[in-house]
């Protein structure tokens, strides 16, 4: 049985040692959504917001995000990024959110992936919320990550939400 990576044998909290691992390319993909009600999707569509495209800020936010992926996550390494890809797209009934993360390097980027969609999301809510802070921010997973020793992983999932 597999065991959790972050404890010592007396039960303390540790950072992996991952300096005798081999050096590999490594990606991930994350996805979460921004549900919103039907007239703050409108709003957004037509860009009428004081602050700017939410989507476009939402993305920026994501990528500078995942590069300080170490500062978010107390035991995550800081890894050497050579691509990061956020997308936000508005669909029916909010915005989803994705990101791809690639590294080549001794440890995943996992963390990496899911904080970008984390703070993409949270830009489109604090971009909107002066017409709903209601909105709901929902279903942040890992779709999928590639290298590394533990394998590949890709979900099982239907598409999110319904697009117009």
């Amino acid at each position: 049985m597999a065991k959790l990576s972050h404890y010592g044998n007396k039960g303390e909290v540790r950072m992996v040692d991952v300096s005798q691992k081999v050096v590999t390319t490594r990606t991930a993909t994350a996805r979460g959504f921004v549900k919103m009600k039907p007239r703050v999707v409108s709003a957004v569509r037509r860009l009428k917001n004081p602050k700017g495209n939410p989507l476009e800020v939402a993305r920026i936010a994501g990528i500078a995000a995942a590069k300080r992926t170490a500062e978010w996550i107390p035991l995550c390494h800081s890894l050497p990024l050579t691509h990061i890809d956020v997308t936000a797209r508005l669909c029916q009934n909010g915005v989803e959110v994705h990101s791809t993360v690639t590294t080549a390097a001794q440890t995943g980027v996992e963390m990496e992936a899911l904080v970008a969609v984390t703070a993409a999301a949270l830009t489109v809510y604090d971009m909107c919320k002066a017409l709903d802070k209601g909105m709901e921010i929902t279903d942040i997973v890992l779709v999928e990550k590639t290298g590394g020793k533990s394998g590949d992983f890709r979900r099982r999932m239907a598409p999110l939400r319904r697009t117009r």
